[in-house]
């Protein structure tokens, strides 16, 4: 009799026909007891690329354990996974967002060829984390997600620094601030081993959010990568993923249009990183949910500002963990009816019935009061006008100027604009606008965390503004507009303003516009000729080709 579980493992083990099959798979030490079980892929990003990943080997034995104990027969195998930290600033960021589709495409064709019957899935950098999530609903077997952890804090002088710390030290640098010997101590102590990089960046953003949506174990967002903990997380996921199959639990039965809400609520009381929008976005697209930038500045309005997280507050994901973790901040949001209890999760259970018996520890300072919040509104505003008529995303946590009018000064590339903030060129009042860095433009819509940082460092952090149809790390700050849509290699207006054109960026009205009329934006764009790309074969060649707008996601999707 075959093993009602096995959802589709049936197709490779029984009959005399897969007799090859069963020779392959005896192979690696497997009887024919093992393949009488469900098939379960624990996926995980493991490399020696990035800290974010080079532990999870380690972890998806443990998920494997757990799966063993309650019944099933685990088969581990890899994505590929990108370092930003490490690809930030130069050609090789544009393979950044392009590995978030290509993990979730090779998560879903490791399990479609091995006709596994469930999948755990474990990431630890950036756009693992979606891409992992993403190919979960793609596939829409039995499913859990579990994060790596992040990494503990560095310290110079008494002070916990983080890898933001490492960027803006440079900008410091370049204004004669730091010595070279400065700068020297920041970079050896910053990252201490490994984990994900550990304020609320997009990798902590996006653990957050697995929780909320309910696709991850309940607790198993803050943990450090190096916490004894996370071992047993994983080994529970295993376990819990078994569950599942029992109970027949598919990741579309979870991610629910209400679960992209709770989403989205955590997004913006927890001032994470703009990266959340367009992640989220993809997340939907894979789970069939119609959602869109309305809904982050619908739900923007009426969630407060509740964690002083890093890099627009003062902590990091450790200190989080202390006091009490994600859960304690899903349990007030909860408890002030801004998030959805009844929605479906992972255990088989509800929100609500996951932390019932989770108690909120004293108050802390990390996690404010909804009563007394850090501020009343959410963190990621949806601005719109004449520059960005499809939107722009820009984070608001921890800025106190949120308007600017200024002269426009235009850089066609990440890297001629660094080189003028590093000669100090950029002053206060500037305008600087980074093009033909979106989806199809880069390609990849890179990150411009080394220009903003270095802005920073120099003490222009709110003295200038930036607008980019690229994209930003979860640790940039200050007033800086992102996935500006259309972008500029579709002919989005962003393509057509000139240097001094007067810009006007305004994060209270939601607001962003350049000082030209209609007649003379339509002049400018029916003289506009598309720079050609230097990207003409290969994987960026194929992304350009098939990737859709920021302000969809920028996903790849047939």
């Amino acid at each position: 009799m075959i093993n009602k579980l096995k959802i589709q493992s049936q197709e490779v083990t029984e009959g005399p026909e897969r007799a090859p099959a069963r020779a392959m798979m005896k192979a690696m030490g497997l009887n024919d007891t093992d393949l009488g079980k469900p098939l379960i892929g624990v996926s995980s990003t493991w490399n020696e690329a990035t800290p974010c990943n080079m532990h999870l080997d380690k972890l998806a034995h443990k998920a494997s354990e757990g799966v063993s104990a309650a019944g099933g027969t685990p088969r581990e195998f890899i994505s590929v996974s990108v370092s930003d930290g490490i690809a930030m600033g130069h050609e090789g960021m544009r393979a950044s967002l392009v590995s978030r589709e290509i993990i979730a495409d090779s998560i879903e064709l490791m399990v479609h060829a091995h006709r596994y019957d469930g999948v755990v899935t474990i990431a630890g950098c950036d756009k693992s984390l979606p891409g992992s999530i993403m190919a979960l609903a793609r596939l829409n077997l039995p499913g859990i997600f579990v994060y790596g952890g992040t990494i503990m804090p560095g310290n110079v002088a008494g002070k916990d620094i983080t890898i933001q710390d490492v960027f803006e030290a440079v900008g410091s640098y370049s204004a004669g601030k730091l010595t070279i010997e400065q700068l020297k101590e920041i970079e050896d102590n910053a990252c201490p081993g490994a984990g994900s990089c550990g304020g609320l960046y997009t990798a902590n953003t996006m653990s957050s959010i697995s929780e909320a949506i309910g696709i991850a174990l309940p607790g198993s967002a803050s943990p450090p990568a190096i916490d004894n903990n996370r071992n047993d997380i994983c080994k529970n996921t295993g376990s819990a993923l078994m569950k599942l199959l029992e109970l027949n639990i598919r990741p579309r039965d979870i991610l629910t249009f209400e679960a992209f809400e709770n989403a989205i609520v955590m997004l913006q009381a927890m001032g994470g990183s703009t990266n959340g929008v367009l992640h989220l976005l993809a997340m939907a697209k894979e789970a069939r949910i119609k959602l869109s930038m309305n809904d982050f500045e619908r739900i923007r309005k009426k969630v407060p500002h509740i964690a002083d997280m890093r890099p627009g507050g003062k902590y990091v994901m450790l200190d989080l963990d202390k006091v009490g973790g994600v859960p304690l901040v899903i349990k007030k949001l909860l408890n002030a009816n801004l998030m959805n209890g009844e929605i479906l999760t992972v255990t088989g259970k509800t929100m609500e019935e996951n932390l019932r018996e989770f108690n909120i520890v004293k108050p802390n300072i990390i996690v404010k009061e909804i009563t007394s919040p850090i501020s009343k509104s959410g963190t990621l505003t949806i601005l719109r006008g004449n520059l960005a008529p499809e939107g722009a995303v820009i984070k608001t946590a921890g800025v106190k100027k949120l308007q600017i009018t200024g002269n426009a000064k235009i850089y066609n590339g990440e890297e001629d604009a660094f080189m003028d903030v590093s000669k100090n060129k950029i002053i206060e009042g500037d305008i600087v606008v980074i093009r033909y860095e979106g989806p199809k433009g880069g390609p990849g819509m890179r990150e411009m965390l080394g220009v903003t940082a270095a802005l920073y460092g120099q003490g222009l952090g709110e003295k200038v503004g930036l607008i980019t149809d690229g994209r930003f790390s979860g640790a940039t700050h200050g007033l800086m507009v992102g996935h500006i849509s259309p972008e500029a290699a579709v002919g989005g207006p962003i393509a057509i303003i000139k240097n001094g054109d007067k810009i006007t960026i305004d994060a209270i009205n939601q607001i962003i516009n350049v000082d030209l009329t209609d007649e003379e934006i339509e002049k400018r764009t029916k003289n506009w000729i598309l720079p050609e790309s230097k990207y003409k074969w290969g994987v960026l060649a194929k992304y350009a080709k098939l990737v859709s707008s920021a302000s969809e996601g920028a996903v790849c999707i047939a």
